[in-house]
C-alpha cells in the first residue's frame, strides 16, 4: 500500500498495490497497522455509500463538528468521482486550501480526510457510488457545511457540475469567511 502526501497536510492519497494475472487481479485496499503507522491512531466505527445517478452531481462541502468530529476515508465503488478536501483548521497555514484526487473502481484509491477538513465530491460518470468510513457517528446536531462555490476557497470543479443536483441544505451553506471556528491544528 502505497500512501501519497499532498501540499496540505493532513489528507492522504491511499493506492493499494495490484497482483494481476489473466483472471483478473487482487488488491489489499485496507490494512489497519499500516494505516495508523501513517495517520496514527484511528477507529472506525460507521460504513456508508451514496449513490449518484448523474454525471456532474456535486455533494459537499460536508463536515461534522465537535464532539462529533468525523474522519473519513473515501472509496469509489462504481463510475468515478472527484473526491476534495477543504483545510477547515482556524489556525493552520493553509486554512481554506483544498487538494483532490479522482477515485476509480479500477485504481482502487482511496482519499483519507482527517477532522478537522470539509469534504466534497463530483460524479465523473453516471451512476458513481461511493463508500466511506467514519470515525464517529452521524450526528444532525453537528452536520455543517460551507458552499461549495465559495470564491475565497476556489475549488477547480469539473466544467460539468451541475448546481441543479446540489441538495437544498448544500444549496444554502455559510461561506468560508462566515463559518465560526470549529477546528484547530491540535484537532480540538
Amino acid at each position: 500500500m502505497e500512501f501519497r502526501t499532498f501540499d496540505i497536510e493532513g489528507p492522504l492519497e491511499v493506492v493499494p498495490r495490484k497482483i494481476e494475472d489473466d483472471r483478473g487481479y487482487f488488491s489489499e485496499i485496507f490494512r489497519l497497522g499500516s494505516f495508523v503507522e501513517c495517520v496514527g491512531p484511528v477507529e472506525f466505527v460507521q460504513d456508508n455509500q451514496s449513490l449518484s445517478v448523474r454525471r456532474g452531481t456535486l455533494r459537499g462541502i460536508h463536515f461534522q463538528s465537535h464532539p462529533m468530529a468525523q474522519g473519513k476515508l473515501v472509496r469509489c465503488l462504481a463510475g468515478s468521482v472527484l473526491d476534495v478536501a477543504v483545510d477547515l483548521r482556524g489556525d493552520s497555514p493553509t486554512y481554506g486550501r483544498w487538494v483532490s484526487t479522482t477515485l476509480t473502481p479500477e485504481e482502487n484509491n482511496q482519499l483519507w480526510i482527517p477532522v478537522g477538513f470539509g469534504h466534497a465530491f463530483c460524479t465523473l460518470q453516471p451512476n458513481s457510488v461511493i463508500g466511506y468510513r467514519v470515525t464517529n457517528y452521524y450526528s444532525p446536531e453537528n452536520d455543517k457545511g460551507v458552499a461549495w462555490d465559495d470564491p475565497e476557497i476556489a475549488v477547480e470543479w469539473p466544467d460539468l457540475v451541475d448546481p441543479s443536483t446540489l441538495s437544498a441544505k448544500d444549496q444554502t451553506q455559510p461561506r468560508l469567511a462566515d463559518l465560526p471556528e470549529y477546528f484547530s491544528m491540535e484537532g480540538k
